[in-house]
Parts: structure tokens; sequence; C-alpha cells
């Protein structure tokens, strides 16, 4: 189907701003300010957020997850949601999102290198996971390549939102494998009643030399305004790992070069060789650097509110290179240039400006009860440096606009309606643009019911979304009519939200990513080439899903159970072949299917008080194939995680021990992972008596100091996960 493409969002960013300044003169928001004694609308207490129930990690005091997405109470559609807050987040807190995450079930992460590891949702990646901020996309290029850093700052996030399954419905195509919502601060959504409130958070530590802070100020400003501010900066060295940086198989593969070189009579090539395999200890040229600052401004009326944002994001970080290509080699200085064998080192500066807006119109006790807007602007610069010299540049400036409707709770029926836009200018500059110049235009209406049948709730969503992209320099245009849908049956035993008991039908569809159908060229940050394909149709996937949810005697569980049968599936698939001295990616189509198992379960062991001690288990298994039984590439393995938490006197420790399985069943050209077992402790407590707004934690991870490689990253033969690491911490709230 053609449709007419809009112009440049010029337009439509200045129509949708008019709109949301049009909704603060409706008359509903001249309504007085709610009671500011009520500390729902206030928010002027955080202890909720510094002293999180130790045993369970819930919001609604049931044992389940309920998300800010709203219409659907429990949600059950998106089966498997997560939240990571308070103690858990402080105690995970990583320069990027994809480690953040990676302890939970079913996420892993890319770790292509410490400046840049995305998250990995049962075994999906890349366009099939959508990293927001707070329901609107980072529009960012994290999606097109894994050596790209998330335009993210967690150091200022409030939450973390894990939507495991179809978040297409919700959230767009680019969310067919799930999506990860972090919820900040910069738009304030409460009242104050206080006269400032403060939230800080330091850290610092030993395997990446990290030295960060972050600070976050809201001020009211009269009757009906409040103010917010942040900043933060992090800053890293090359990181501290075990052992060689290479994998065994990669390290012998080049000392056969280094003989091979060395019979050869080419001695210098052979040195440099021999001091890439001897390399140890250190993982060169992994340093980072980052610094963030943003402002926001809401209006409160009644139960209405608008806020508006402004930020900026900058990131320098190193891209370690793979022995052999060329860009292996650096000293362990943690500086740009040259390394020790003369070598340029590669490295990413990327900056981001970023707009937002977010309002809520109160409409009263008709059929819908509130209007929701949201609208998220950014103009992005990403330049992957050689040395000093500018390799490639990539620009992206885009829009994402979305509505809701929410409609009155009717006792029996609930429920959402809403629209989305997204817009995405898209060019890379330089010898070796390896993606065509292109632009992405979306559009979408959706719905999302619930209707309750006591101890039976059956849910319903449904998606219809075009998508044009377009490459003007190739003269090629793709139109793609969308379609998605997910039926949930949901039974409570006892009627009470306890425990839920459910299975899911999906049927989700996406069209292919720019950078899929153009690319066509070296990227020398991934050490590869990398070829699309214009003909690539859309892929779609037909799931179910099985869960179980909520409070089983004393303990807390979440299990699934799910299956993916995949039509015309797109994937980057290693060649074999060589081009430019570079190994050859290609994208590929074909049909595939998914299948997986993730757990929690937490369970209270014992409990009096002044002491408890609480046992967290957690677990997944992903086995992904092609029709023709080929294992696709860079899978998961099966990885699982038991934990002890205790609490004494206002003291919480933790042990917990997490296991990582081979992974053996690989894609052509693709190398096995060995297993590993990490063992990490962590303590946090409170070190001024009667506040508990004030929390230190000192944690160890690795403490026996193993060698792991994430299965999911692209460089995972020379990029280990980091060595024993002690880090200390301190966030407070005034």
């Amino acid at each position: 189907m053609l449709y007419h493409k809009p112009n440049p969002p010029r337009c439509v960013a200045s129509s949708l701003v008019a709109l949301a300044f049009s909704l603060a003169a409706v008359p509903g928001l001249a309504q007085s300010a709610p009671d500011t004694a009520d500390p729902d609308a206030t928010g002027s207490s955080r202890s909720s957020q510094i002293e999180d129930d130790l045993h369970n990690r819930n919001v609604d005091g049931s044992g389940l997850i309920v998300v800010t997405a709203p219409g659907l109470e429990q949600l059950d559609v998106l089966a498997g949601t997560s939240l990571v807050e308070g103690r858990e987040l402080q105690r995970e807190m990583n320069g990027q999102i994809g480690e953040i995450l990676a302890k939970q079930p079913g996420v892993s992460a890319t770790s292509f290198s410490p400046g840049a590891s995305r998250p990995v949702l049962r075994g999906f990646e890349g366009e099939r996971v959508k990293v927001l901020i707070d329901g609107i996309g980072a529009i960012d290029v994290s999606n097109t390549s894994a050596d790209h850093a998330v335009s993210v700052e967690p150091l200022t996030a409030e939450r973390i939102e894990i939507l495991r399954g179809p978040a297409v419905l919700l959230y767009g195509s680019q969310a067919i494998g799930g999506a990860v919502n972090i919820i900040d601060k910069r738009i304030p959504t409460r009242r104050l009643n206080e006269p400032f409130h403060l939230d800080v958070l330091a850290e610092a530590d030993t395997a990446y030399d990290l030295r960060s802070g972050a600070a976050s100020l809201d001020l009211p400003l009269g009757e009906y305004f409040v103010a917010h501010v942040d900043g933060s900066y992090r800053n890293t060295g090359d990181l501290e790992v075990p052992g060689f940086t290479l994998s065994p198989a990669l390290r012998a593969d080049i000392l056969a070069d280094v003989a091979e070189e060395t019979a050869e009579g080419n001695l210098e090539e052979a040195a440099e060789l021999q001091e890439a395999a001897d390399q140890r200890g250190i993982l060169p040229n992994s340093y980072t650097e980052t610094y963030s600052v943003n402002g926001g401004l809401t209006l409160f009326a009644g139960e209405s509110n608008l806020g508006f944002s402004a930020g900026y994001y900058d990131s320098t970080y190193g891209v370690p290179g793979r022995p052999g290509t060329g860009h292996a080699h650096g000293d362990e200085g943690g500086e740009e240039g040259e390394g020790e064998g003369g070598e340029e080192q590669v490295s990413i500066g990327l900056k981001q400006f970023r707009a937002d807006m977010r309002g809520e119109l109160a409409l009263g006790d008709g059929f819908f009860s509130m209007l929701r807007t949201r609208v998220g602007y950014s103009d992005y610069t990403h330049t992957e440096f050689e040395g000093d010299e500018v390799g490639t540049v990539f620009d992206v400036s885009g829009i994402e606009a979305r509505a809701e409707l929410i409609q009155n709770d009717s006792g029996r029926l609930g429920g959402t309606l809403g629209a989305q836009y997204y817009y995405r200018d898209f060019e890379a500059i330089g010898d070796e643009a390896f993606v065509a110049p292109n632009r992405t235009d979306q559009f979408a209406i959706f719905a999302l019911q619930e209707y309750d049948l006591d101890s039976f709730q059956i849910e319903g969503a449904a998606r219809y979304e075009m998508a044009n992209i377009e490459s003007v320099p190739l003269g090629v245009e793709r139109d793609f009519d969308l379609f998605s849908g997910a039926l949930s049956l949901v039974y409570e035993p006892g009627g009470d939200d306890r425990l839920r008991i459910g299975i899911t039908g999906s049927r989700a569809e996406r069209a292919p990513g720019g950078e899929e159908l153009f690319a066509n060229g070296p990227h020398i940050a991934t050490q590869a080439f990398e070829i699309g394909n214009v003909d690539l149709t859309k892929e779609s996937a037909w799931g179910l899903e099985g869960f179980v949810r909520g409070e089983v005697g004393p303990a807390t569980v979440s299990v699934s159970v799910f299956q993916n049968w995949f039509d015309d599936y797109i994937f980057l698939q290693a060649t074999g072949a060589e081009e430019d001295d570079l190994p050859v990616f290609q994208y590929l189509q074909s049909d595939a299917d998914y299948f997986g198992i993730e757990g929690e379960v937490k369970l209270p062991l014992l409990q009096s008080d002044r002491f408890t001690l609480g046992a967290d288990l957690r677990g997944s298994y992903i086995e992904a194939k092609l029709d023709d039984g080929t294992p696709l590439p860079r899978i998961p393995p099966f990885s699982a995680l038991a934990a002890l938490d205790a609490g004494f006197a206002g003291i919480d420790g933790r042990v917990e021990v997490q296991y990582f399985g081979e992974q053996d069943e690989i894609a052509p050209f693709e190398t096995t992972t060995d297993d590993f077992t990490f063992v990490n402790v962590s303590l946090a407590f409170s070190p001024l008596r009667g506040n508990d707004l004030v929390r230190v934690m000192v944690k160890a991870d690795n403490i026996f100091d193993v060698t792991g490689r994430r299965h999911a990253s692209f460089t995972k033969d020379f990029v280990p996960l980091a060595g024993r690491n002690f880090k200390v911490s301190l966030l407070a709230s005034f």
C-alpha cells in the first residue's frame, strides 16, 4: 500500500506542541490543586524508593507487577514483566542499560564494550527490542549496531520496566521482542509540599576505575508549578579483566599467525600479533566518559498536568579492536590516539539534544477518564574516530509522539485507545558510511481492553501500523502495512489478584529497519563488512505463552513458558567471505522458531521483628533455530541465579551465585562460549541513625576473578566481562 508520506517533522512537531499548549486552556485545568497533605499527590516522601521491601519487588502489595502502561490493570498481554528500582537499581547500577538488567530472568546484554551494551530480551536484540524513556523511544542509533551506545543515563533513572513478549502492541513494530522502559525524573510527575527535594547518587569501583555522580533537584514554583534539574558525570578507565583478553580459540589462531609471519620473515608483524596474544589483565581502549544535564517544568492543575523537559547527553568511549584487523593494539592508559604498536585506535563520540513533552488531561466521569500525550524530539550525532581522524559520522533527527485515551473503570470493562507517530531521518557520512541515508515514517493506532469476569479476565490488544522507509540516494522506497494482536485469558484461583494463571496468544509483524535494507559497506567499529537487502519483506510471528504469577503459599513466583513461530525472520549472518580484509555479514531472511522458559521465585526463609532471611531464585533457557534446524546466532545459553537476602538492625546483605552455561549450539562461522560462574556479595546500610533516606552500599562482584564471556556479544572472543570488582555507592534523598 502507498500512502502520502508526511513532510519532515517540523510541521508535525509544531502542531503537536501547539496541541499540548492548548491543554492548558481547557477549563478543567483551572481547578484547584489537590490537597498537599495527600502523600499520593505530593510525592514528598521518597522513603518507599529507598526502603523497598527486601523480599518482594512489587508495586501494589500483591506480588504482581503493575507497569505504567495505562489501560490494563495487570497487562498480562505483556507476559513476563519485571521492575528494577530502589535497592536493586542501586546495586546493579552501570553506565549501560544492558548491564543493569543482565541478571533479570530472560535478559542478557550485547556487551560490545564497557561503553556500549544494549539489552537482549529472550534472545532478541537490535531492531526487535525498543529502549524507551517514559514510553517514548530513545531516538538514537543503538538499534543499528551493537557498538552504538544507548543515549540514556541510568544514574538519573527512578525505575526500569522490562516488558517481554508482544510489547509491539503498545510501542511499535520495533518492540516485537519486548521493550525496556526507563522512568526518569526529567518531567516532574508529582507536586511537592516541601521547599525542595534533592536526590544524590555517587559511585566508585576498582575494575572499571569508576568515578561517577549524579544529582536531581525538584523545586515547587508557586502553587501550580514544579521545576526540575539534574546532571550526571561518569568516568572509567580501561577495564580490568581476568587472564588473557582473547578467548583460547582466538588466541590459538593468533599464535598460529605469529608462527606463519615469523617463518616468512615478517618479524614486526609477528611481534605485534604476539603482543596482542599476550595481552592480559587490562582490556585496551575500553575507557568511557559521559555527562548529561536535563531541566524540566510541569504545570499542575486539578487532576491534569502538562510538563516539558530539555536535555543534553554526551559520551565518549573506546572500541576495543579485534587482533589482526589493524585496530587491535593499544596502551593501557585509556587515552585516545595510537597504541603501542602504532595502530590507530577506534573511539566513538556521541551527542544528543532531546526535548520532551508529557501531558495528562482529566476528562471527568464520561466514557474516557484521561487523555495522555507524550512527545519526544531528538537531534543526535555519533562520530566514529580512527585515532584523531573522523571516520564515519551518523546524524539522526527524529520525533515520536503518542496519545492515549484512558477509559473510566466501568466495573467490568477497562482499557485504552491510542495513536502513535514516529519519524527518523538517518544519514551516515564518510568513506566508511556503511548505510545509505534513509528516512522512516510510521503511524499507528492501537487498542487494549480488559474484561473482568470475577475469577477470570479476558484481555485483548490490537495494533495497525503503516511504515514507509525510503532512501533517496538509492532510489528505493518501501511501504508496509503491519497488523499485530494478542488475546489473554487469566484465571485467579482465589479471585483476589494474589495468584494469576494465564495463557496468551499473539500475532506480531515488523517492518525491516533502514539498516537491514540499505547497509552495504565496511563498519570499522564492529570490524565487519555489512550487507543489507532492499528486497526484505516484513517478518511476522505467531506466539503462545503460558504463565503463573503471584503468591503460592509464602513464595512469590513468576514463571513463563513461550513459543514463537516466525515467518520471514530477518537475521545478520556471517558468510565466511571477506571484503576489504573484513569478515562479511549479510542480512538474510528465513522461517525460525523460538522456545523459552524463564522464571523467578522469591521465598522468605526466616522472618522476625529484627531479622529476615529470604531466597531469590532466577533462571532462563532459550532455544532458537531456523526451520532447517540451524541455530540462530548469538542466542544466550541457559543461565541461573541463586541468592540469599538478609536484613538485621537496618543492615541488608545479599550473596548471589550466577551461572551461565556453555553455548555450543551455534550458527555457521560462530564461536562457542564456555560456562562460567560469578559469585557476588553486597551490603547496604544507613549510616545516619533514624534516617533511612541515606544509604551506603558496598559490594564485590566476581570475587573469584573468573573469566566470563557473553554469547550474545559480537566481541565475546576479545572482550571478556569485568574481573573482580569492589564498589561503593551512596544514595541520599533530602
